[in-house]
């Protein structure tokens, strides 16, 4: 006997501030929302996200993420969102067809409109000793810090210069810790100078043109080694520095987590500036699979600020396929969203990114 549909309006997987955002402009419009997320409480990266945030009041300039993360919440409590938690979603197939496992139930839902916003995962890094205990993604290191209250290690290197490597350190030393230096293959730094700044002010120094090449310690990390690499991102000899630390973060690039996406046959397209494969998609954030939208990392790695107005640009878009919304009203709301994704994305950082998404505008 084929196990019953649950039927569902609009289903959301990803509970962080893609996920959220478009939660709330699709539920304002008039469409009935369940969002799902994996964990306890709903808010990803912006409950780890301490520090105030960047851009125009739009784009919630000097708020904390967690501040942030607690608006949008209240908000989607206050539409009536229906939210899922401690739920995986762990299929998606032909028709909108998706499974669910909650607790120990699994369930079959039926949707007329998915999106998939479930953000991306930290790449790793290999290196002699890179298996060791004390040895864990900046990510991770940024949960125990800010959300368990747990200090993973006293004496750090920091591998990667961009910004989640400059604000994971800085976090770090305010929570008591030492960074003992970033390391950074390439000879710039590849985040933010503002973030830089900070970091070194604290005295932490950033050695671009650097790599690790082990880690040491009989049950974890005891010591690690560095080393100067030349154009060709070779150890040069004779440089190698031995550190007593015991704690290495590594923050070498987010990967789009996108198995949702390629298990709904989505088309992909591969960009190193946005983090690897990740499907194709229209400025209305639907993929080229009908119906299937996505936003925030998974449709490429930004900041969580652009993954606000992705989410908003892909609920009103679903909210006007839905019939709730009129294409004459859509037209504003969406030119307002692409003008502030717009100037998200300037400056040298944002602007390949800029470049990239109207790449892959082009080819859907």
């Amino acid at each position: 006997m084929e196990k019953e549909r649950i039927k569902k309006e609009v289903v959301i997987i990803g509970g962080g501030p893609a996920g959220l955002s478009a939660a709330i402009e699709a539920a304002k419009n008039g469409a009935k929302v369940t969002l799902i997320d994996e964990n306890s409480r709903a808010g990803g990266q912006l409950f780890k996200q301490i520090h105030r945030f960047f851009g125009s009041s739009v784009h919630k300039a000097g708020i904390r993420g967690y501040d942030i993360g607690e608006e949008l919440l209240e908000e989607t409590k206050s539409l009536g969102v229906e939210v899922l938690l401690n739920t995986v979603v762990w299929g998606i197939f032909k028709d909108s067809l998706l499974g669910i496992k909650k607790e120990d139930k699994s369930e079959i839902i039926k949707a007329k409109r998915v999106l998939i916003a479930s953000g991306a995962s930290e790449n790793p890094l290999s290196f002699s000793g890179w298996t060791l205990p004390g040895v864990m993604g900046a990510g991770a290191a940024q949960t125990m810090v800010n959300l368990h209250r747990v200090l993973p290690g006293e004496r750090v290197i920091m591998v990667g210069s961009g910004n989640v490597g400059l604000i994971v350190s800085y976090q770090l030393v305010q929570a008591g810790a030492e960074v003992l230096a970033i390391v950074e293959a390439l000879p710039g730094i590849g985040g933010y100078l503002v973030h830089a700044a900070k970091i070194r002010r604290m005295g932490v120094p950033i050695l671009t043109s650097h790599t690790i090449l082990r880690a040491e310690g009989k049950d974890s990390v005891e010591k690690v080694t560095i080393s100067e690499i030349n154009q060709n991102f070779k150890p040069i000899k004779k440089t190698e520095k031995v550190l007593k630390a015991d704690l290495v973060c590594l923050a070498v690039g987010l990967e789009p987590l996108a198995e949702l996406c390629w298990m709904a046959n989505c088309k992909f397209f591969y960009s190193s500036i946005l983090g690897g494969f990740l499907p194709l998609h229209n400025k209305n954030m639907e993929t080229t699979v009908s119906r299937l939208y996505v936003a925030g990392d998974v449709s490429g790695v930004e900041e969580a600020s652009t993954a606000m107005e992705e989410g908003k640009l892909a609920g009103i878009a679903i909210a006007e396929s839905l019939g709730y919304i009129s294409r004459k009203k859509t037209r504003k709301k969406k030119n307002l969203i692409q003008e502030r994704l717009f100037a998200l994305r300037q400056g040298p950082f944002g602007e390949t990114r800029e470049k990239e998404k109207e790449k892959i505008y082009e080819m859907f």
